[in-house]
């Protein structure tokens, strides 16, 4: 009797360089070599339309950049593995700040840019820290042309001046602080839930917001960071511990919204400072929760 084909040619499950185990889409179609990786689960919606997106993107013809352009650097850095071994959310980042690069200079000569253009180009970013992203991602690209093209000219984004930025980055929250959110946001608030969440685990927004039952494990919680894949295993804290408890039983997700369903990790981070600004915490941020747990982790 013979096996059943498989649905989704290429693909198979195997784990990526954290250990995670990921859906992986190799297969070339029309002479054009696809390798990427799928997200959601084996079958889903999700894991179908990324499948089918791939395989269209593949057949479909393409314009290839000129050689010795910035574009030319990028579709070289997206064939890369320091591209496609990156998770799926950091890539998907990462991909379009290289797009807003390619609209802006993608025909441009990567030799004839200087320092000044580099600073022309991150004046037109959003604030300090966007200009700096932009500076990095293109130095990373010149990098690349010395490495993969023999390209021996300057890196003008090396020389370029960094925007100044605020100094300690995101607020530690004092213990005075997490105390006037505890009073503002009584046990048994989603609010007060996500405080003690993002304090007692370390989690970032995207962590805390896949967080579900599923990740207690009897008095442990246990997760994988969805930006690093390494594995974190904590003791439940009573504060933590005690906001559990009034998690509904049919709700999985441990932080949820309407219906018990999961925030998005973007909605969370702008619904949890809108209470950090409820509570008279205007300047507080859930980045500054993590800070203050491995302050207190110190302190102990």
């Amino acid at each position: 009797m013979k096996g059943r084909r498989n649905p989704f040619k290429g693909v198979t499950t195997q784990p990526d360089r954290h250990g995670k185990l990921r859906h992986r889409l190799r297969r070339t179609v029309k002479g054009v070599r696809v390798d990427t990786y799928l997200p959601g689960v084996y079958g889903s919606p999700e894991f179908r339309a990324a499948y089918e997106a791939a395989v269209e993107g593949a057949r479909a013809p393409k314009a290839k950049a000129t050689p010795g352009t910035v574009g030319f650097l990028i579709e070289t850095y997206l064939a890369s593995p320091a591209y496609t071994d990156l998770a799926d959310k950091t890539k998907a980042t990462k991909r379009g700040r290289l797009d807003w690069i390619k609209a802006a200079i993608g025909e441009a000569k990567y030799a004839s840019l200087l320092p000044r253009h580099v600073e022309a180009l991150m004046a037109k970013k959003g604030g300090p820290e966007a200009a700096n992203r932009f500076k990095k991602d293109l130095g990373q690209l010149y990098v690349l042309a010395a490495k993969r093209h023999g390209f021996k000219g300057q890196n003008p984004a090396k020389l370029a001046d960094s925007r100044k930025t605020r100094q300690g980055g995101f607020h530690t929250w004092t213990n005075d602080e997490i105390e006037q959110f505890r009073r503002h946001f009584p046990t048994g608030t989603t609010a007060r839930l996500a405080l003690e969440v993002l304090l007692g685990t370390g989690a970032a927004r995207q962590d805390a917001a896949a967080m579900t039952k599923n990740n207690i494990r009897g008095d442990r919680l246990a997760y994988r960071r969805g930006k690093t894949g390494q594995e974190v295993d904590l003791p439940i804290l009573p504060e933590l511990a005690r906001e559990l408890a009034h998690v509904p039983p049919a709700q999985l997700v441990l932080i949820g919204h309407t219906g018990g369903r999961a925030y998005k990790p973007e909605t969370l981070g702008n619904w949890f400072h809108d209470r950090c600004v409820d509570a008279g915490l205007a300047h507080c941020a859930p980045h500054g929760l993590r800070k203050a747990g491995a302050r207190r982790l110190a302190e102990a």
